[in-house]
């Protein structure tokens, strides 16, 4: 299903600025392009001193340098989150989202981020490719491009129903409860995971898999659970 669901977000402007239309909308910056005050590391109260850099516009993992998980200071409910990405041939990271730092690991539902064509994790097939609810619910459609180029992706969560967007198309779509996602946690490797499939206030998390990634023009805004579907 083709939709300009993103194309409000991504007109001909500087990449990490928001435009008066999108303050007026309640949208705010998660990464202005140099600053990581909004971000520390999983577990940690600061932001990681290795692995993770603001450089060139982008919050930048370089390749095999540590530094963990990174998420938001804050935490967030009902939401929209759009962001751009792109990921070095072989590599793999992902945005998760439903993490519960008290539970000490980074578990939680993960929007997939790799490259499809050759890292080993995708080989699994589509519940493992970019888009998925990694490990349970596959895209519904390929939409991602090649290594090394620019994607753009959205995350909304409005009360229990979710829906994960890549390059303007809906790639997956879900509901918190639903017999669908419990189907699909029974045969995953979180169904003995209690709160993987419930729905709770929540960091965003940038995830750190050793691979080199970039993201940027990382944005969010809070959603009434009620609220329209975005245009």
């Amino acid at each position: 299903m083709a939709s300009t669901g993103c194309s409000s977000l991504h007109g001909r402007r500087a990449p990490n600025t928001l435009t008066s239309h999108e303050l007026r909308s309640g949208w705010q910056r998660l990464f202005d392009g140099q600053s990581t005050s909004g971000w520390r590391g999983f577990g940690k109260a600061e932001f990681p001193a290795q692995g993770w850099e603001a450089a060139d516009g982008w919050l930048h993992h370089k390749p095999k340098a540590g530094g963990g998980d990174l998420i938001t200071r804050e935490t967030f409910e009902s939401f929209e989150l759009a962001f751009e990405w792109r990921i070095a041939p072989g590599g793999n990271s992902g945005v998760k989202y439903f993490i519960d730092e008290r539970r000490g690991a980074p578990v939680g539902h993960e929007y997939q981020v790799i490259d499809d064509d050759a890292h080993p994790d995708a080989s699994h097939g589509p519940k493992r490719q970019t888009g998925a609810l990694y490990d349970a619910l596959p895209p519904i459609k390929a939409a991602v491009r090649k290594a090394g180029e620019i994607n753009r992706s959205k995350i909304v969560v409005r009360g229990d129903d979710v829906e994960h967007w890549l390059n303007g198309i809906l790639v997956v779509s879900y509901r918190i409860g639903s017999p669908e996602l419990q189907a699909a946690k029974a045969a995953s490797k979180f169904k003995n995971e209690a709160r993987w499939g419930t729905r709770f206030p929540t960091p965003i998390l940038l995830q750190d898999h050793q691979d080199e990634v970039w993201y940027r023009n990382i944005r969010i805004r809070r959603l009434l659970p009620t609220s329209p579907r975005p245009s």
